[in-house]
C-alpha cells in the first residue's frame, strides 16, 4: 500500500477552499513565511476517501474481533452509550461554564450525572464517596496512594512502605513508588495467592498499605482476603484494591463489604466505554468514610432545592489530580451503561464474564499447561512450557492466532508464570466465538507438535510479518528517521 504522498500527481486536488475574508497585505514577519509551497499529497477528494478507508480496515477492535487481552477487559461498547455521550447538550458543554445563571442553569445536567455515578459507584464498590477527576486506572491509584499517605499524615503516622503481591499489575509498585513509599513485594504460594506466611512477616508498622487485585491476575479470587485485612487495619494500614479485575465480581461482592478502603475503577474496562486507542479512560478513585476529607476538590454536592454545586472548601483535600471534573465524555457514557443493565442485569455480567472464562480453560487445559489449576474467575492464566520444548514459545502462539483472524490474548504476563497466556473472553461473546477462538488455539498446539518452524514465520497474512523485536527495541534508530 503506498503512503498518502506517494499517490496522486502535481496540481490535483480535492478541496475548494473559500475566498480569504483577511485584508489582501498582512504583516507577517518575514521569518514566518514560507519560501517554498509545503511539502502536501497532490490528492483527489476519492484517493483521500479510499486511502483512509483501506487504513481503517486494516485496524482491529472490539468492533470487528474478538479481544481476548487478559487484564485488559475489551469488551463490546454498546452503541447505545455512545449515543448517548454524543448528545449535543452534553459533548458541547465547556467544563468553565457557570453553574448556574438567572433564569436558567447551563451545567446542571451534567452536575448531575457526576453526582449519580458516585453514588451508582459506592453502591457498587461499598464506598462512602468518590473522586471522578482520575483520567486513567493508573492515574487513579496515584491518587489512591496520595489519599492513603494524607491520611497516616493527618494521624501523626509516619509510614514508609506499601506491600505488593508479586502477582500484582506493573502500575501497582511504580504508584506505590512515585507516591514516596518504599514497594515491599510478597511473592505467590503454590496455589496462585499472595503467601500468608511471608505477609506476616512482611506486615510491621510502617506498612501504609496493602495495594491488592481480587481476583489477582491469575484469575483467582484470595479466600483470605477478609483475614488480610483484618491484619492490616490491626497493623494500622490501609487496604487500596485495584478495581481493573472488578468485572469478575460485579455485583457479587463489594470491595468495601471485604474491608478495603481505597478502591479505583476502571470505566474503560467494567463499564464498557472505550478502551485503549478508543479512549480516553476514566479511573475513579472511591473511599471508605474516615478517607472522604481528603478526596480532591472539586466534589459535586446536591443542594437542598434539588440544584447541584461545586464544593472547593475542603482543608484537608490533596488538591487537584486533573484538570475539570475527569473525563466526562467517559463518565457519561458509564452512567448510561449503569442504567442501562440495572442490578439485574450487573449481575449477569459477572456470571456470565466467570462463565466464559472457565468454558475457554475447560477447553484448553488438555492442549497447554495450567499453572494455577482449578476454577477461575474472569480470565484464565495458561502456559506454553510444553510447545516451548519443542522451541514453540507463548510469542509464536500469539503470531499465528493473528494469521487466524484473533487478536492475541496477553503473553508473558503475569510474570510468575513461565510462557504466560492470559486470557479474558468478558461477558460479551458468544459460545460460537469462544470455540472458534479455542479451535484454533487447539489447532495451533498441534502445529507446535507436527511443524514448530511454521509457528515462528508467522504472522503470514498480514501487510506487516514477523518483526525482529528484539533489535527494535535493542539497536532502535532514531537518528535516520
Amino acid at each position: 500500500m503506498k503512503l498518502i504522498f506517494e499517490q496522486g500527481a502535481p496540481g490535483r486536488h480535492g478541496a475548494n477552499l473559500p475566498e480569504l475574508d483577511l485584508p489582501d497585505e498582512v504583516d507577517i514577519p518575514a521569518r514566518c513565511l514560507r519560501d517554498h509551497d509545503a511539502a502536501l499529497p497532490e490528492v483527489s477528494e476519492l484517493d483521500v476517501v479510499r486511502h483512509f478507508t483501506e487504513l481503517s480496515r486494516r485496524n482491529f477492535g472490539v468492533d470487528c474481533g474478538f479481544y481476548p487481552l487478559g487484564s485488559c477487559t475489551m469488551k463490546y461498547n454498546p452503541k447505545f452509550c455512545e449515543a448517548v455521550g454524543n448528545i449535543e447538550g452534553f459533548r458541547e458543554l465547556h467544563p468553565l461554564l457557570p453553574q448556574l445563571r438567572i433564569g436558567g442553569m447551563l451545567t446542571q445536567g451534567a452536575l448531575q450525572v457526576l453526582h449519580d455515578l458516585e453514588r451508582l459507584l459506592c453502591e457498587i464498590t461499598g464506598m462512602s464517596a468518590f473522586t471522578m477527576q482520575p483520567l486513567a486506572g493508573a492515574h487513579g491509584e496515584l491518587t489512591g496512594v496520595m489519599l492513603i499517605a494524607a491520611y497516616h499524615r493527618a494521624m501523626g503516622r509516619k509510614k514508609t512502605k506499601v506491600i505488593v503481591p508479586d502477582s500484582a499489575h506493573g502500575t501497582n509498585p511504580a504508584s506505590a513508588a512515585i507516591g514516596g513509599f518504599k514497594v515491599v513485594p510478597v511473592p505467590s504460594d503454590a496455589r496462585g495467592f499472595m503467601d500468608l506466611d511471608a505477609f506476616r512477616a512482611a506486615l510491621d508498622g510502617q506498612v501504609a498499605a496493602v495495594m491488592l487485585t481480587c481476583p489477582n491476575t491469575l484469575g483467582l479470587f484470595n479466600p483470605h482476603i477478609q483475614e488480610i485485612a483484618d491484619m492490616t487495619h490491626d497493623a494500622g494500614g490501609l487496604m487500596y484494591y485495584d478495581g481493573a479485575n472488578l468485572n469478575a465480581i460485579l455485583g457479587k461482592c463489594r470491595p468495601g463489604d471485604i474491608g478495603f478502603d481505597v478502591v479505583h475503577l476502571n470505566l474503560h474496562k467494567t463499564f464498557a466505554t472505550p478502551h485503549g486507542g478508543g479512549g480516553p479512560g476514566a479511573g475513579p478513585v472511591g473511599v471508605s468514610e474516615k478517607l472522604v476529607e481528603f478526596l480532591p476538590t472539586s466534589l459535586v454536592e446536591k443542594r437542598q432545592d434539588g440544584t447541584y454545586v461545586l464544593r472547593y472548601d475542603k482543608e484537608n483535600s490533596i488538591g487537584y489530580v486533573a484538570p475539570f471534573y475527569g473525563n466526562f465524555g467517559v463518565m457519561l457514557k458509564a452512567y448510561a451503561y449503569i442504567l442501562l443493565l440495572g442490578r439485574e442485569g450487573l449481575v449477569k455480567v459477572a456470571e456470565h464474564a466467570v462463565l466464559n472464562a472457565n468454558y475457554v480453560l475447560s477447553r484448553l487445559r488438555k492442549h497447554f499447561d495450567v499453572p494455577y489449576d482449578g476454577l477461575c474467575m474472569h480470565e484464565c492464566v495458561l502456559s506454553a512450557t510444553r510447545q516451548a520444548r519443542n522451541g514453540v514459545q507463548a510469542l509464536d502462539i500469539a503470531k499465528a492466532l493473528i494469521d487466524r483472524g484473533f487478536h492475541p490474548p496477553t503473553v508473558y504476563f503475569p510474570l510468575i508464570v513461565k510462557e504466560a497466556m492470559m486470557i479474558e473472553p468478558t461477558e460479551t461473546e458468544s459460545k460460537e466465538t469462544l470455540d472458534a477462538f479455542c479451535d484454533a488455539m487447539v489447532d495451533i498446539a498441534g502445529l507446535a507438535e507436527s511443524d514448530p518452524e511454521a509457528l515462528h514465520r508467522a504472522p503470514v497474512t498480514t501487510p506487516v510479518t514477523r518483526l525482529d523485536e528484539y533489535a527494535a527495541a535493542r539497536d532502535l534508530d532514531l537518528a535516520s528517521l
